[in-house]
Parts: structure tokens; C-alpha cells; sequence
């Protein structure tokens, strides 16, 4: 039974050491995943302007 609850203890240390850094990098995924999308509503947007104003067309 001791090997048992030292395994276990060892275990929630791990748990409690790994914890911070793993919800550091599901918010980094997130903030990495919001960047995204605003970089290419950016770019369509800029396609769009882009179309409207005739931009780079041959005359």
C-alpha cells in the first residue's frame, strides 16, 4: 500500500509541476488561432478594396 500512495504522490507532483505550462500553451494555441483569423479578414478585406477600387488592373 505505501508504493501505491508514493506512486501516487509522485504522480500529483507531475500533475501540479506540468499543470501551469499546459494551460500556458492552450492559451497560446488560442491567441495563436485568434491572430489567424485576423490576419486573413485583413487580407480579404484588402482583396475586396482592392476589387472595388480596381487596383492593379491593366488600363
Amino acid at each position: 500500500m505505501n508504493t501505491f500512495l508514493d506512486l501516487l504522490a509522485v504522480a500529483f507532483v507531475a500533475v501540479l509541476l506540468a499543470l501551469p505550462s499546459l494551460i500556458g500553451h492552450a492559451r497560446d494555441l488560442t491567441v495563436d488561432r485568434q491572430l489567424r483569423r485576423a490576419a486573413e479578414a485583413r487580407a480579404a478585406e484588402e482583396v475586396k478594396r482592392h476589387a472595388r477600387t480596381g487596383f492593379g488592373r491593366a488600363a
